[in-house]
């Protein structure tokens, strides 16, 4: 019983406008709120993306895991940081983009480590394939759908870098 008070407390306080300003604005909010994704809900790059295995087993986990991750969360299936880049408000675009950014040199520096020649087109194909996997997710694909995809991309990854 208390919980339910305690909701619609929150709901009946917290307006829009008392919300943003309790985060600086709408774009504070947005940030917050994408930051606490990034460290909680977002796929950990540094983790899968290892030295000591092949680079194109560990871009396949990568894929893997989006494909898992994205698919996880119901009504809001998807990435959030690559549907905000989709925003139509240029301030939360602006800071997805950010985040978006961050990401895709992680796997472009790891794949250029090893594969210089290859890095920019790999780190394309991985950008498209997981914006791919979002959008599915977004429409209602199963996990086994988005993680058949996945494998699919990971083995023409594969046969790119030649592993």
């Amino acid at each position: 019983m208390l919980s339910v008070l305690l909701k619609l407390l929150i709901i009946l306080v917290l307006t829009p406008p008392s919300l943003y300003a309790a985060f600086g604005s709408k774009a504070g909010l947005f940030s917050r709120v994408l930051n606490e994704y990034v460290g909680t809900e977002a796929i950990p790059l540094a983790d899968i993306l290892r030295d000591d295995r092949p680079v194109g087993e560990c871009l396949v986990e990568v894929l893997k895991e989006a494909a898992r991750r994205y698919s996880q969360n119901g009504g809001c299936a998807g990435c959030m940081v690559l549907e905000g880049i989709h925003s139509h408000d240029p301030l939360a675009r602006d800071i997805a983009v950010q985040y978006y950014h961050a990401a895709e040199t992680t796997i472009y520096d790891y794949i250029a480590r090893r594969h210089p020649q290859s890095a920019q087109c790999v780190t394309d194909f991985m950008s498209t394939v997981m914006s791919g996997l979002s959008a599915k997710a977004r429409e209602g694909h199963s996990i086994e759908q988005l993680c058949a995809t996945a494998a699919l991309a990971g083995e023409a990854i594969k046969t790119l870098l030649k592993e």
